[in-house]
């Protein structure tokens, strides 16, 4: 039996401390490359950055006999399952195969899921009522705004499976880390590392910012290839009473 493992709390603060873009480069130089949801961006600004382990939901490809209007009777359909069985602090992540051009979910069914503590959506389909997913406080990334119902393209097949969104693998339990450059998705056994690895990296580019508004050349700075420059940091840290 696969062991799945314990992501902490104090890992998930700290995921909440630095960019994905940091965790992009951590994940490339672990060998990860195909981490990052492409064709994603936040609905509406001044969100929170999003960490939360993954909770999934596969759309295929509707057909019109399989997905009428009364499809939604049933309460046990899928995308309705996924809102109310989305766990306390996980990432709603839905793969609707890229295509944008229908719905995956609305501002209602959003709605729902922050009332119920869900820490974010993550979805490569459209969201209609857009205007009030974006209002939400909760953060939601989508393809893009849409007014066509789910129905119209996407048959709700599968929660809490493996899947694809915005070509990035996503499973269940990986934690997605959102901000206003995009998604990433850390697999699961790497998010204590990353998260470790992250905290000083981010510390180090803020030395480096400071130095670089100072005059200083980015040549042995970044990456820091002079020791000199890493001695300066330590100061650097020392001056503001880092350890």
């Amino acid at each position: 039996m696969v062991q799945t493992p314990e992501i902490t709390d104090e890992t998930l603060e700290q995921l909440r401390q630095v960019s994905t873009a940091t965790i992009a480069t951590l994940l490339f130089k672990h060998g990860i490359r195909n981490a990052f949801v492409q064709g994603v961006a936040r609905l509406g600004g001044g969100k929170p950055r999003m960490v939360g382990p993954a909770f999934t939901l596969r759309y295929m490809a509707a057909r019109e006999d399989t997905d009428p209007i009364t499809a939604f009777r049933d309460p046990l359909h899928p995308q309705r399952s996924a809102i109310e069985t989305c766990p306390e602090g996980h990432v709603l992540v839905m793969d609707c195969r890229g295509d944008n051009s229908a719905a995956s979910a609305g501002s209602i069914l959003l709605t729902r899921l922050e009332v119920r503590r869900g820490a974010g959506v993550v979805t490569d389909g459209g969201i209609r009522d857009a205007d009030g997913a974006a209002a939400l406080d909760m953060p939601v990334y989508a393809a893009g705004p849409c007014a066509l119902t789910n129905l119209t393209k996407h048959h709700a097949i599968d929660i809490d499976v493996p899947i694809s969104c915005g070509t990035c693998p996503v499973y269940p339990g990986d934690i997605v880390v959102g901000d206003g450059d995009g998604v990433m998705v850390i697999p699961r056994h790497l998010a204590t590392q990353i998260a470790q690895e992250a905290v000083p990296m981010e510390l180090y580019e803020d030395f480096v910012l400071e130095q670089v508004k100072a005059g200083a050349s980015i040549i042995g700075l970044y990456p820091a290839t002079d020791s000199g420059n890493l001695e300066k940091f330590e100061v650097w840290k020392s001056e503001r009473g880092i350890g």
